[in-house]
């Protein structure tokens, strides 16, 4: 019979070999698909690309001028109202948040976070869409914010609970109210950490295609304002997809391109700052 150790570090060897090849699988997996996005779709990317509208069926030619910035202002928009909210709502649940009220609050973002975005995107048409009667870059960013909301909450959550306790103190010894102790060394202290989860917010937000379907929907054409269907990149992709046309196939690798290189160097960037916040 095998002793204890021997069967310890066979049973250690078979773990340590399964976790290597799934960690090969999913490497292998997440390679393919980028190079794969990554050759059809840098085909599409050339100026034209980013000047021009969509051409009609059939026609070649065209690009995704009105969707890439229509995606570039829903995105801003959703960030401006997600953002303020979301860092005070994180501060009160690591300031104030340890009652009934903030372990609900915390409660609800937890279920917010793994709610399926199209439930979120059905939401805003009711209260939004449906009621106004039109589909609108508005409804679109509060879809985004909403979504980015719970992330941006409860990565500030965590990111203040970081900050030494000893801080706090030595800050309010010195005389300095509260707002000041937190807006001049606790926010500094975690500034690194919080501008990381609302660069992962907005990550999470880039590749939404569901909630922007029943809000902003899509529009061939340059905006004239927000309170008006709104083109973007992901419902364009959706769509072009679909369609039997190999000009717009071409269209929609291009906008997979740019979303996915877009997605991968927020997370690079978000990888860079922690690192160099460690240091």
């Amino acid at each position: 019979m095998m002793s204890k150790s021997v069967r310890r570090r066979l049973a250690n060897s078979v773990a340590l070999t399964l976790s290597t090849l799934a960690a090969g699988v999913g490497l292998f997996m997440l390679t393919w698909i980028l190079g794969d996005v990554a050759r059809k779709g840098i085909m599409a990317i050339n100026w034209q690309f980013f000047t021009e509208l969509p051409a009609p069926p059939g026609m070649e030619g065209g690009g995704l001028a009105n969707a890439i910035v229509g995606t570039l202002l829903m995105t801003l928009v959703a960030a401006l109202i997600a953002v303020p909210f979301g860092m005070l709502a994180g501060t009160y649940l690591a300031e104030f948040g340890r009652n009934p009220l903030g372990r609900t609050v915390r409660f609800l973002s937890d279920i917010l976070v793994s709610a399926p975005s199209i439930v979120v995107g059905v939401f805003v048409y009711l209260v939004l869409v449906k009621p106004l009667q039109h589909f609108s870059g508005w409804a679109g960013a509060c879809s985004l914010a909403i979504i980015m909301l719970p992330v941006v909450s409860r990565t500030t959550e965590e990111m203040l609970k970081l900050v030494p306790p000893e801080m706090r103190e030595a800050a309010l010894a010195l005389g300095a109210p509260y707002w000041r102790m937190m807006a001049g060394v606790i926010y500094r202290a975690a500034g690194a950490g919080i501008f990381t989860g609302i660069m992962l917010a907005v990550a999470r937000v880039a590749g939404e295609t569901a909630p922007l379907l029943f809000t902003a929907l899509n529009s061939p054409y340059w905006m004239q304002g927000m309170n008006e269907p709104m083109a973007n990149l992901t419902v364009v992709l959706f769509n072009y997809a679909m369609s039997p046309y190999d000009d717009w196939h071409t269209l929609a690798w291009g906008a997979a391109f740019l979303i996915t290189m877009a997605v991968l160097a927020v997370n690079i960037l978000t990888r860079l700052m922690l690192a160099s916040k460690r240091r």
